[in-house]
């Protein structure tokens, strides 16, 4: 047994509300800079729909991930050595920017010194690459809400096989969202795809990053990537990615997506794996077996033996203390009801998923029984609005099994929790019809929908001493290490940012210590300031919330 720590995330998707306030944040955090226009970290899809890039999911065109040979070995689907050797200056698998969407802005020139006329002036779209003006038709959310489903949605993958089951007439059809960032995979195909090596896998945390001093640009990680979650960033041409926010991560902050997310559907936390046996586990046979197999990587951080050998691997003790409280752990482990995103591409994906219960209530509603009694609820569940089979393809690779088994504790949790909240005795056979005890449907319930702040984010501070720096390598060193031609009067947080400066931990800590503050760093009071990338999720600050006397 070698026992690693790994930051994850997992999403509740039955919260998400597709305000996309998360992929706004990560913008403005990390990609508002020259030459990553088109790059979203985060971003929102509408399901059913092509996604961002378009297609990312036909592994069958973009060659992501890996494949189990016949002799049980894993190879990259991409090919090996010799391919990238022979594509080495020109990889031909790899979205276009058509498929990401040419970034465009408008002449508002037109608009705010157009003289005075009969007609309104246009403001024309100009492409943010070349400047020359631009028909838009296609964008990162494109497919947002079904707009154009008629035209797109329909040649999602994942609908293989359920044309018959699903129409896309809009009143017919289903939809849900689904954020996405980089998974942080266990076994990163990316970082086997790079040839000069600048992909690495952080051996603290797990968090995957790209080092920019090594990266030169061949893109095999893009194609190596199955989520599509490395970019080119072409005025500098390097790799970049999502860094799971690790300077925030490292001293206890969630990241800006988590931080700023309106339907507090994220929850981060830390996982304690045997790494001797990820390899085994995304070499089983069958793809349905590959989500059990990650599973059973994942140490039980309350065992004595497993905190015996995390101590002999280094492992701090407060980080151990952090695995024990992780919202990850149980929701993954403890209550079974987080799925990993495509685990047929073997990558053993960190960022996980807790399924969506269709609205059946309405639907059952309808024909006058009551919706949320129990054996009615439960049966619902295999003609809810969105198929599980489509589910499972996300989720299961196909295997319906797991995914029925989530909707059902998610579907008991709620007929549980019914009785209680009218005041009612709770019925017991409730949670034991999918397998749970009385005392973990309420934990359950009470994480999904009550954690506090500090539940959602358990995420131990880094230590000096194992992390060897937690800050850039030099003053005066950019971050990206380009040519001071490129980053002259473009920084890398935006248009006149300024040259790049270290990012100490210090910094962060101070940071901190100003979110969890009464007073600003220069005196006065909060009152009345509301910032809410700043803002902890502590307390009321006035002006967010309206007053109780009605005042708005």
């Amino acid at each position: 047994m070698r026992v690693m720590a790994q930051m994850a995330m997992v999403m509740n998707l039955d919260k998400c509300i597709g305000c996309h306030t998360c992929s706004v944040t990560c913008k403005q955090a990390w990609t508002n800079r020259s030459g990553m226009e088109y790059v979203w970290f985060n971003n929102v899809e509408t399901r059913p729909g092509l996604g961002y890039p378009r297609g990312y999911q036909d592994q069958e065109e973009w060659k992501g991930g890996w494949i189990r040979t016949d002799r049980g070995a894993l190879k990259l689907r991409a090919g090996g050595r010799l391919n990238k050797l022979l594509n080495i200056f020109s990889n031909p698998k790899m979205p276009s920017i058509q498929d990401y969407y040419e970034p465009w802005t408008y002449d508002y020139e037109t608009l705010l010194n157009a003289p005075a006329q009969d007609h309104f002036p246009v403001a024309k779209a100009f492409s943010l690459i070349s400047g020359k003006h631009v028909n838009i038709e296609w964008s990162a959310n494109w497919d947002d809400d079904l707009g154009g489903s008629q035209e797109h949605a329909v040649r999602d993958p994942m609908l293989k096989g359920l044309e018959d089951r699903v129409k896309m007439e809009f009143e017919q059809t289903f939809m849900f969202y689904l954020p996405r960032i980089c998974e942080h995979c266990l076994n990163p195909s990316c970082a086997a795809s790079c040839p000069s090596g600048a992909i690495y896998k952080r051996e603290e945390d797990g968090i995957v990053l790209v080092d920019q001093d090594k990266c030169r640009g061949w893109r095999m990680c893009v194609t190596g990537c199955p989520y599509k979650k490395v970019y080119f960033n072409h005025k500098t041409g390097k790799a970049e990615k999502c860094t799971f926010c690790y300077p925030r991560i490292e001293v206890g902050i969630p990241t800006v997506c988590a931080e700023t997310c309106v339907g507090r559907l994220r929850y981060i936390g830390l996982m304690l794996y045997d790494a001797d046996r990820v390899l085994e586990a995304a070499s089983v046979e069958d793809d349905h077996d590959l989500y059990e197999a990650q599973r059973s990587v994942f140490l039980d951080p309350n065992d004595p033996e497993v905190q015996r050998e995390a101590e002999r691997a280094g492992i701090p003790g407060d980080w151990i203390e952090a695995a024990k409280k992780s919202p990850v752990y149980a929701l993954i482990n403890r209550y079974k009801v987080a799925l990993p995103l495509h685990p047929e591409y073997r990558t053993m994906p960190m960022v996980w998923y807790i399924p969506p219960l269709s609205p059946v209530v309405d639907a059952v509603s309808g024909t006058g029984a009551d919706a949320e009694d129990k054996d009615t609820l439960l049966a619902a569940i295999d003609k809810m609005r969105i198929p599980v089979e489509y589910l499972a393809n996300l989720f299961t690779a196909g295997d319906t099994g797991p995914v029925d088994a989530v909707l059902r504790k998610m579907a008991a949790m709620r007929c549980y929790m019914r009785d209680i909240n009218l005041g009612r005795d709770p019925q017991a056979d409730i949670p034991e019809a999918v397998g749970m005890t009385e005392e973990d449907m309420y934990d359950m319930f009470r994480l999904l929908a009550l954690a506090k702040y500090e539940e959602r984010y358990v995420i131990p501070t880094a230590h000096g001493e194992q992390a060897h720096a937690l800050e850039e390598l030099a003053t005066d060193c950019p971050v990206s290490g380009f040519d001071e031609e490129v980053t002259r009067g473009s920084g890398p947080f935006g248009e006149g940012s300024g040259r790049p400066t270290p990012v100490a931990v210090e910094n962060f800590q101070m940071l901190q210590n100003r979110q969890t503050a009464d007073q600003l760093v220069g005196g006065g009071s909060k009152d009345g300031r509301v910032n809410l990338l700043n803002w902890d999720g502590k307390g009321m600050p006035k002006g967010l919330f309206p007053d109780k006397d009605g005042d708005q």
